[in-house]
């Protein structure tokens, strides 16, 4: 008698209980953010979700990835709401794009937007270039925002004179449809909106009490997001220079040898796809080449000095480009410094190995111990002062056994075992 009550109760539960998919804008906008909101928006279209809450927290980024993004926003099956969070936070330049392509467009208290005038990467535009770029900018927005019967001529402002809104001014000039202090209220507020869609389609948004469930990216995606950065990637390239001359410096150690390089592949994939100064790069090089003679010469630290400021102008200089895409100062100096002093350390323990070698080779090795790394019948190879040298025993060694060095012959010892005591 109470299965068809439960069953009635479970159905009318799940109705009251629509979903929203949420997914996060934070950052710089580039080739993975487009396939981010792509995979979220067909997660929502799979799950038939009452809408997707696209969260903004962004300076901009590249135009041509805002433009395949609105494509994708405004041909979603599933309404999109676009919400500048959280309170501080700002959907500028090409993240105001974004912003009006949402079928609903909304921003927290405390928040901006604008500022959309297109910067080219590299140099600067001429006249005749920037009217054109600006032309083409304000057409493709002007049709996005009339579309969804917001202040079209205000809107293009943002590109024309660069102007920006706080919440309340956006609100109170038709830029935006809603101003919600949390996501909860807001989709509350949005229970029972009629929504126009690109197609013609009429949809009465559902969202009170919805559950929302972030969209949750890839491997891939956490990890090319997070080295999208320059500031990331330039602290991944030090790092794994760092790795890599360490394993120079003392081979056979492979393990800073391999991390070095998949991190300096990381950091330089990040940097390659942005328009390097080759200035900078040089003041980079310059840093590097000047830390290497602090290590060899006395120079009482202004060598090094000199190259650590050397490595943060070029850092400052690398990229070329608005300041959403360049190396930040506080970047710079959190690398460039403890990058100076692990180079000169690294440099000069190297210097004095080989110093250590020319005495070496005159007798001193003779009776120093060490360790047989593999079976000594008679030849292997032993540990000797920090350094693996090829050997030949005089009588047979096991792996690990301990051996005293009796002779030099060119790049080979010559050891016997050490006596027990």
């Amino acid at each position: 008698m109470t299965v068809i009550p439960i069953a009635l109760f479970a159905t009318a539960a799940a109705i009251a209980a629509p979903q929203v998919v949420a997914v996060k804008v934070d950052g710089m906008i580039g080739p993975i953010t487009v396939e981010i909101i792509g995979h979220a928006l067909d997660q929502a279209a799979h799950e038939n979700a009452a809408a997707v809450l696209l969260r903004l927290n962004t300076p901009g980024g590249l135009m041509d990835s805002s433009r395949e993004i609105t494509s994708k926003i405004v041909a979603s099956r599933v309404p999109v709401i676009a919400y500048v969070t959280p309170s501080g936070g700002r959907a500028a330049s090409a993240g105001f794009f974004l912003l009006e392509s949402a079928d609903i467009a909304a921003m927290s208290p405390g928040t901006n937007t604008g500022a959309s005038s297109p910067v080219l990467l590299t140099g600067q535009m001429d006249p005749v270039m920037r009217k054109k770029v600006e032309n083409d900018a304000s057409a493709w927005l002007r049709s996005i925002v009339s579309k969804r019967g917001r202040n079209a001529d205000l809107a293009e402002q943002t590109i024309r004179d660069a102007k920006a809104f706080s919440e309340k001014e956006a609100l109170e000039n038709r830029l935006i449809d809603v101003v919600a202090p949390d996501e909860s209220k807001l989709l509350d507020q949005l229970e029972g909106k009629l929504v126009a869609r690109f197609d013609g389609r009429m949809d009465v948004l559902h969202t009170a009490g919805a559950e929302i469930a972030d969209y949750r990216p890839t491997a891939r995606e956490r990890i090319i997001d997070a080295v999208q950065d320059p500031n990331v990637g330039f602290i991944l390239l030090a790092l794994g220079a760092i790795g890599i001359y360490a394993e120079f410096t003392a081979p056979g150690l492979i393990f800073p040898g391999v991390i070095g390089g998949i991190l300096a592949l990381l950091g330089l994939s990040s940097l390659a796809v942005l328009p390097i100064n080759w200035i900078g790069a040089a003041l980079l090089i310059l840093g590097v080449a000047l830390f290497v003679l602090e290590a060899k010469f006395t120079s009482h630290g202004i060598l090094g000095i000199g190259g650590t400021v050397s490595m943060i102008l070029g850092a400052l200089l690398l990229i070329n480009g608005p300041p959403s895409v360049t190396i930040h100062l506080s970047t710079a100096l959190a690398v460039c410094i403890p990058f100076a002093a692990i180079t000169m350390f690294l440099m000069a323990l190297a210097i004095r190995a080989r110093r250590n070698k020319i005495i070496m080779n005159h007798g001193g090795l003779l009776d120093e111990i060490g360790e047989a790394r593999t079976a000594l019948a008679p030849a292997g190879t032993v540990f000797v002062h920090g350094e693996y040298w090829n050997a030949e025993s005089s009588a047979p060694v096991e792996a690990g056994a301990q051996v005293r060095v009796v002779g030099v012959d060119g790049l080979k010892l010559r050891v016997e075992p050490k006596p027990r005591t």
